[in-house]
């Protein structure tokens, strides 16, 4: 009895091992009826042990597998592990159609693994039939439909519009850029002025703006003197030139001095103590007292001012522009490489224009 259980055990044991290394190949097909021009699949599966070399029957396209039977198409095998990656599954589909009626009997697929064949064990058969016309009927019979033209579409032509106008414009710089080149013209060559204004007369403009704003009379008497003071730092700036902007009011009489008499800077000095004992001190003023040192910086400026001699000033000048050597160089270089591209882009336009009307 024990020698008995001992050889059934072995016989088990090796009938593991042989199921462990055992392949097999199975074959399918998704249809086993279509009509003539239809398209069915073949599905071959392949079991075997993991790291195995398998190796399916491979067919190109429109290659019979059998006469009358043709395969399309061969996806990329497909691979499933199982048995903690002990064992794997292959699988290979084949598109197949056929356009001969008949009923079709496919021979067992032939597999290699590890340069070994193996076979499935199942035989397929797909039958193909044909379309049924009743002759009788003329009108059953359809001839050929006529070409239809695609339907117009904005998405086709977006490209083709967009590359005609970089086009053109592409197209009139280079032939404007070629031009002025010829006739050793600037490329941009004329340059607006602004036009210069006497310091005392733009002193003048901003006191005027303070008359017509009311400050005199607001009781806001510090955004007064702030644009009353600085009215004149700005006129002193740039009459006696240095910075009266960043000076204190005693730095700016001080350097004043030189250049006025003192009955002129004493009213001035007047107005701008007045202005910082406002602005710093919360001192109120009363309303003639804003009109006094208006007066003042109206007089002062009117003291100092220095009248120009008036001449037509041009609104804009003509540049002319000589280039040397190097600089035509890479002018010419560069008009040739937006004339190569000029040309590309027309190639390319062409070719989209002859597919969009084909």
């Amino acid at each position: 009895m024990k020698r008995i259980r001992i050889i059934g055990f072995i016989a088990a044991l090796f009938g593991v091992v042989s199921l462990q290394a055992q392949v097999i190949v199975d074959a399918k097909i998704d249809s086993t009826r279509i009509l003539i021009g239809q398209q069915t699949g073949i599905i071959v599966d392949v079991s075997a042990d993991a790291g195995k070399n398998v190796e399916f029957m491979h067919y190109d396209s429109l290659q019979q597998m059998i006469p009358g039977i043709e395969v399309l198409k061969m996806s990329e095998p497909d691979t499933q592990l199982l048995n903690d990656g002990k064992r794997m599954v292959l699988t290979q589909r084949y598109l197949v159609t056929s356009f001969d009626s008949a009923l079709y009997y496919i021979p067992p697929m032939t597999v290699k693994v590890d340069g070994k064949e193996y076979q499935s064990k199942t035989n397929l058969a797909l039958k193909v039939l044909t379309v049924n016309i009743d002759t009788m009927k003329v009108d059953s019979i359809y001839s050929f439909k006529p070409e239809m033209a695609p339907q117009f579409s904005w998405d086709d032509w977006k490209p083709v519009i967009w590359l005609g106008v970089a086009l053109l414009l592409l197209t009139v710089l280079l032939i404007y850029v070629v031009v002025r080149l010829i006739t050793n013209k600037p490329i941009i060559h004329r340059i607006k002025l602004r036009q210069h204004i006497a310091p005392h007369k733009v002193a003048m403009q901003k006191i005027a703006q303070i008359k017509q704003d009311n400050l005199v009379q607001s009781e806001d008497s510090k955004e007064y003197y702030t644009q009353l003071t600085d009215t004149l730092r700005q006129y002193i700036s740039e009459r006696f030139k240095f910075n009266a902007m960043e000076m204190t009011s005693t730095e700016i009489i001080e350097h004043l001095q030189a250049e006025n008499d003192e009955e002129a800077l004493r009213e001035l000095r007047e107005l701008f103590q007045t202005a910082d004992l406002v602005k710093f001190a919360k001192y109120t003023t009363l309303i003639n007292e804003n009109d006094r040192n208006l007066v003042t910086a109206v007089e002062y400026i009117n003291q100092t001012k220095i009248e120009e001699e008036i001449k037509p000033q041009p609104t804009e000048i003509v540049v002319e522009e000589k280039r040397s050597k190097i600089a035509k160089a890479v002018l010419v270089a560069s008009i040739a490489i937006v004339a190569i591209f000029i040309i590309v882009l027309i190639c390319f336009l062409a070719y989209r224009l002859y597919y969009l009307f084909i």
